[in-house]
């Protein structure tokens, strides 16, 4: 074939048939190694290949380019494949790793069976460059549908067959530079450093065109868009004040140019839309929103959010102000690494000044598009920013603005700019940038009410879930509570420590039936009635009966499995009553050996009708009692005795501290598969309190008891060493045994001081009726006692059970400097 642009040929001739040269083209890259490395979707259109399957593949079991492609297969390898002949353009024989070092051209017929199932032949035009310098592309081919130029433009046959594909110097055609400046959108996709890199090839080796005849070439001119106004030639829009010779754009082809432009974005936005989404997780979704524009519509995005949002907080209140702070969440761009992050860091949180079309789009929720950022409009923008110069990277750049909305509420707003050396937006640009910014918003409030709704579940379940002291009287505690999978992270599984009179511990776990709201609501309301009874001194037999009373006051749906356990240290006493619940594990110190307690399980609260039973188990110091609830040994298609034989297993071995035997259950019961719900544990070590550290004593009912009192706390304190702790221990003793002395109706009252990490003072008398904090006045004799108490002790409380009462205090023991 002859070079197309050497031929002494008139330049232009025949561009009366210049529809024609306005076509879709299919474009590909291949590496050195004769793999494909970029597969358009004009390419998919034609072809029928999709990208994932024809990206890495080799190009020559794909594209029918004979003599261009390295290890080019031959027509005879592929019989009845495809008929491949030559058009006009380069034939030179010089290579270049076993392909042509010139452009080629050419023309191919595509078998029925290979490409177009419908039956019809695939009638192709290819170009071929060969790429030189760095980087791993080898080759760059591009691919038009010769079938689609004869039905869509009416040619006969004999002009169709004449069409072939063929090269010329692009200042022999009709608008050199606008076909120079516009090639680059032939590129889609591609960074600026390859796509540069092929234009300036391109135009060495010489530009596509279509030839008709020996004399009729016509430049091939992609779809670029709709002329701004019917009849204006390309050149015209492109610049209205330089006199250029025109590709003149044939009667009736306006419509099929405004089509193709709608189709191109359209197919623009249903690619971002697949893209966005794929994840709930709101900072995944900032990145995949930002990404997606970048380089096909922009060569700069930076996405901005309002501090609300980026909580995951609550909607938005009002609209946004000058006073409203937008955090930058991410930037993306195709500029070289770096060169943005000092100015417009990725992370900070300001509000932008009123003088700036980004508080426009901001506060009015429209786009705001400047075609060209001139110098003086980046100074002016600029100056409202303080500490940094903005202008080297705003000027003669094509500015796009275009807020991110939800509900009519202004979420935040992108910003994107293409380059000076690419078209300036218009109009459609602000349509599809508008509509790019509507679909992003839309998944952006998705995924901040799903970051939300999470803040709420946890909030809820953290709130409802107490915060167990580590260290309770005679007892060491550690807990863990892991959500389950289902949506919702929020379930009615709890535990529970609550101090109880006597140095003693109440242990509680509990699982309401059920998933989500509902169920994490009714556990609130039984762990407070558990909480109020057991201040109460309820025992754990009447404690479950009065929780079944209450549930089914509540509604009939209110069900609910139940463990409550009460700890004596002094005694070494487990008493212990079940609702349904799953038994407990003790493991004995003795020997390490674990066993299930063998309990009535008694019916679950609110079913009504049945009593419960209070077991007791003697314990010795160092026995670990280990309480979970059912998600923790159940599984779906599991027998629930292989998950207990588990968990006694697990809680028997040895571990360092209480957290280390806590993870240890964890990873043992936990990796059992098909766990969809929320697990509680509560392990609790059982240390007991040694006998020489209680003390108790009897006194009478005789004001001068009092004085005995106080000097009794005063030598047993003494005696274990803490006489720091002696005149306050003094001062609160005498207040509470005068009050039970004034106030009690018989001979006998108990005074007992237990020793653990605290001073714990206990007073008992049969004076059912509990005290009461009074206010007394500058005259008044009495009434102080219990403020004095209030004041001084670390807690205090009182409580009653059967015909006495007990009124406690707390002291802590500071250490002896």
């Amino acid at each position: 074939m002859d070079r197309g642009s050497e031929r002494d040929t008139p330049p232009g001739r025949g561009a009366g048939d210049t529809a024609a040269g306005r076509i879709a083209l299919a474009v590909v890259v291949v590496d050195r190694t004769g793999l494909v490395s970029h597969w358009s979707s004009g390419v998919r259109r034609l072809f029928g290949v999709d990208r994932e399957d024809a990206v890495g593949r080799p190009a020559a079991d794909l594209l029918p380019v004979s003599g261009a492609l390295p290890e080019d297969p031959h027509v005879d390898a592929m019989p009845d494949a495809y008929e491949e002949y030559d058009g006009p353009g380069p034939d030179l024989e010089a290579s270049l790793g076993g392909a042509s070092a010139y452009a080629t051209a050419g023309r191919a017929r595509l078998s029925p069976d290979r490409h177009a199932p419908d039956g019809e032949r695939l009638d192709v035009l290819w170009w071929a460059y060969p790429l030189v310098g760095p980087g791993t592309s080898g080759l760059l081919v591009l691919a038009a549908d010769a079938t689609r130029l004869r039905d869509e433009r009416g040619y006969d046959d004999e002009t169709a067959e004449r069409i072939s594909p063929g090269f010329a110097r692009h200042t022999e055609l009709p608008a050199s530079e606008e076909l120079e400046r516009r090639l680059p959108e032939i590129l889609p996709s591609m960074g600026p450093g390859l796509s540069g890199r092929i234009v300036s090839q391109v135009l060495e080796l010489g530009y596509p065109v279509l030839e008709f005849s020996q004399f009729d070439r016509v430049p091939v001119t992609p779809y670029w868009g709709v002329p701004r106004r019917p009849g204006r030639t390309r050149a015209e829009a492109a610049a209205p004040r330089e006199r250029v010779v025109a590709v003149p754009v044939p009667a009736g082809a306006e419509q099929d140019l405004e089509y193709a432009a709608v189709r191109e974005r359209l197919e623009f936005l249903n690619e971002v839309s697949s893209a966005i989404g794929t994840s709930l997780d709101l900072g995944e979704t900032i990145r995949e929103v930002t990404s997606a524009a970048v380089p096909r519509f922009t060569d700069f995005a930076g996405t901005h959010l309002r501090a609300a949002v980026l909580a995951g907080e609550g909607f938005p209140d009002g609209p946004p102000d000058a006073s409203t702070v937008m955090f930058r969440v991410w930037v993306e761009h195709n500029d070289e690494p770096g060169r943005w992050d000092d100015t417009v860091p990725v992370g900070e949180a300001f509000a932008f000044p009123e003088h700036t079309p980004f508080y426009q789009c901001m506060v009015t929720g429209e786009p705001v598009l400047i075609p060209r950022v001139t110098k003086e409009l980046a100074g002016r923008i600029a100056g409202e920013f303080e500490k940094r110069d903005l202008r080297p990277l705003i000027s003669g750049r094509s500015l796009l603005i275009v807020p991110l909305k939800a509900r009519n509420v202004v979420l935040g707003f992108m910003v994107l700019m293409r380059r000076p050396d690419r078209p300036a937006f218009d109009d459609m640009d602000r349509t599809t940038g508008a509509e790019l910014a509507a679909r992003a918003g839309l998944v952006l409030d998705n995924a901040r009410m799903y970051t939300y709704q999470e803040n709420v579940a946890d909030t809820l379940q953290d709130s409802m879930l107490p915060q167990v002291s580590p260290r309770m009287a005679g007892c060491d505690v550690a807990t863990r509570y892991l959500p389950g999978t289902r949506l919702g992270r929020i379930g009615g599984d709890w535990f529970d420590t609550i101090k109880l009179p006597g140095s003693r511990t109440a242990l509680v776990v509990g699982d309401v039936m059920g998933h989500g709201l509902n169920s994490a609501a009714m556990m609130g309301q039984l762990r407070t009635a558990v909480q109020t009874m057991a201040a109460m001194e309820t025992p754990p037999a009447q404690l479950l009966r009065n929780l079944d009373d209450l549930a089914r006051r509540l509604g009939d749906n209110y069900l609910a499995t139940c463990l409550y356990a009460v700890y004596d240290p002094i005694r070494g006493e487990l008493t212990l009553a079940n609702a349904g619940h799953i038994p407990p594990v003790l493991v004995r110190a003795e020997d390490g050996s674990s066993e299930l307690l063998e309990l009535p399980t008694g019916a679950p609260i609110g079913v009504g009708g049945v009593a419960f039973e209070t077991s007791r188990v003697k314990v010795a110091p160092g026995d670990r009692l280990v309480l979970c609830t059912d998600g923790l040994v159940e599984v779906r298609g599991s027998d629930i005795g292989e998950g207990l034989a588990a968990l006694c297993e697990s809680a028997a071995h040895p571990a360092a501290s209480m957290d280390d035997a806590c993870d240890t259950i964890i990873r043992a019961l936990n990796t059992r598969g098909g766990r969809k719900d929320d697990v509680a544990l509560l392990m609790a070590r059982l240390n007991g309190i040694p006998d020489e550290h209680v003390a108790e004593w009897r006194l009478e009912s005789d004001p001068a008891e009092v004085p005995r009192a106080r000097r009794l706390v005063r030598e047993r304190l003494l005696a274990w060493g803490l006489p720091q702790a002696v005149e306050t221990a003094e001062l609160l003793v005498s207040e509470v045994v005068t009050n039970a002395v004034r106030h009690g109706r018989s001979d006998r009252i108990g005074l007992r001081v237990v020793r653990t990490d605290a001073l714990l003072f206990e007073v008992t008398d049969d004076e059912p009726a509990l005290p009461a904090m009074l206010g007394a006045g500058p005259h008044d004799d009495a009434g102080r006692g219990l403020r004095v108490v209030s004041r001084l002790a670390r807690e205090w409380g009182a409580s009653a059970a059967g015909h006495h009462k007990t009124v406690w205090f707390e002291q802590t023991v500071t250490a002896r400097h």
